[in-house]
């Protein structure tokens, strides 16, 4: 089961969507309001969304005709880095040049007990569906992200999982670390959607298959997939870390990391589509722009 926000004659609509494809409107304002009606019935979503959709009718509009939302306005986007081998390897070949014996620190967090957690995006910042994304100005190498998001409460539950696109300046991050920052965060550098898989009706969230593609010119130019079985840690772990004498607010996403890299000489330009597709939870595609 699944949970969508989209618009409708100028009006957001929250709404379920089974395995099979039906899609019920639902009656609560937000996945919030979901949650809270689930606690005080003492249910989970996926037994509330039952009961309200049992004798309900379906939309005639397919999905895809419908004009989708980020799913959830998380008021705080976080991601974890270099949480898998390909990301490692990434890294390195920013910042080795040709030291290509030096470890370096991105070997040292990789295998260390504490992950890297950086603050990634606000409401604000944040695309949904179909949205552009917008290109660093001051970058020459910038690439998407695909990454498992794992929608969460303030205690750190996991309520449930959606897709993000953590969009990153290779060159910026490369040319010196504390410039993380402005390699992650600018205006419309993140995206998030389209749906949110309930937590409760995935049977193995290790088992998520990921799928990235990019298109120039309405061609393919790079595809590639992975499994989040390749993660090296655990989501739990990545969420310890996170809550641990800090302020988590409901429904903050964190993005588990990349284990898919386009190749070193590549760079997305203005009017390239991505498309990240997580089994079991859908596709998010965003074109890029040049920044307005």
């Amino acid at each position: 089961m699944r949970v969508i926000q989209y618009l409708e004659n100028n009006s957001t609509k929250f709404a379920a969507v089974t395995d099979n494809g039906e899609i019920f409107i639902l009656p609560f304002k937000d996945f919030f309001q979901l949650i809270e009606a689930a606690q005080t019935q003492g249910k989970t979503p996926f037994e509330v969304i039952v009961q309200h959709i049992d004798q309900a009718i379906p939309l005639n509009t397919p999905l895809e005709e419908l004009e989708l939302t980020v799913p959830i306005i998380s008021p705080e986007v976080w991601a974890a880095g270099v949480t898998y081998e390909r990301s490692r390897v990434a890294r390195n070949y920013e910042s080795k040049k040709d030291k290509l014996d030096v470890e370096t620190y991105y070997d040292k967090v990789y295998n260390a007990e504490r992950p890297e957690i950086f603050f990634k995006s606000t409401p604000a910042r944040t695309a949904g569906p179909n949205k552009d994304l917008y290109l660093r100005s001051d970058s020459q190498w910038i690439i998407p992200e695909p990454e498992l998001g794992l929608v969460i409460n303030k205690n750190g539950k996991i309520l449930g999982y959606t897709i993000g696109n953590d969009m990153s300046c290779r060159d910026i991050e490369g040319e010196n670390p504390l410039y993380l920052p402005q390699a992650k965060i600018w205006k419309y550098s993140c995206s998030i959607g389209p749906a949110i898989r309930l937590a409760e009706t995935v049977e193995d969230p290790y088992n998520f298959r990921i799928i990235c593609r990019i298109f120039r010119d309405n061609t393919k130019v790079f595809e590639d997939s992975t499994m989040t079985s390749q993660l090296k840690r655990r989501y739990e772990e990545l969420i310890n870390f996170l809550v641990k004498d800090n302020h988590i607010l409901d429904g903050t996403i964190l993005l588990t990391g990349t284990c898919i890299v386009p190749p070193d000489e590549f760079t997305l330009k203005d009017g390239d589509l991505v498309e990240i597709e997580i089994s079991d939870i859908g596709t998010l595609r965003n074109s890029i722009r040049k920044p307005t």
